[in-house]
């Protein structure tokens, strides 16, 4: 039973490793995501002040406005997906660890069982003396 419990402990272990790079990468892609947010607003809002280049080259404002505004919907998009992981690695995480409470549980009371035991035993052979 020991074996089993050690297996889970180094499972629950791994578990929240897993379940930290999940956070990890979550709060990664957030963070780019609200990034390429501030670099579209920031070039809108140079786009429209007086004395830019924008009458010049508006093409390229707009491609660069697009492009910022596409990397944070992506970033969106995988934020959501490593969301999804986090609550997935989360459940996952909580069924190990119950189990290895339970285990944990079940091995004490079979120690505790085995030295009672070996009370009594003792006990009947001093008795028996």
């Amino acid at each position: 039973m020991s074996a089993r419990k050690e297996r889970l402990r180094k499972l629950v272990k791994v578990q929240e490793q897993l379940k930290a790079l999940h956070e990890t990468r979550h709060a990664g892609f957030v963070s780019e995501a609200v990034a390429a947010q501030n670099e579209a607003a920031e070039l809108v809002e140079r786009f429209d002040s007086e004395g830019s280049m924008s009458s010049m080259f508006p093409e390229i404002y707009h491609q660069r406005i697009g492009k910022a505004l596409a990397r944070q919907e992506e970033n969106v998009q995988l934020a959501r997906s490593e969301a999804d992981k986090v609550a997935t690695a989360t459940a996952r995480t909580n069924m190990v660890e119950r189990a290895y409470r339970d285990v944990r549980r079940q091995v004490d009371r079979d120690t505790a069982d085995r030295e009672r035991l070996d009370i009594i035993e003792r006990n009947a052979t001093s008795d028996d003396k």
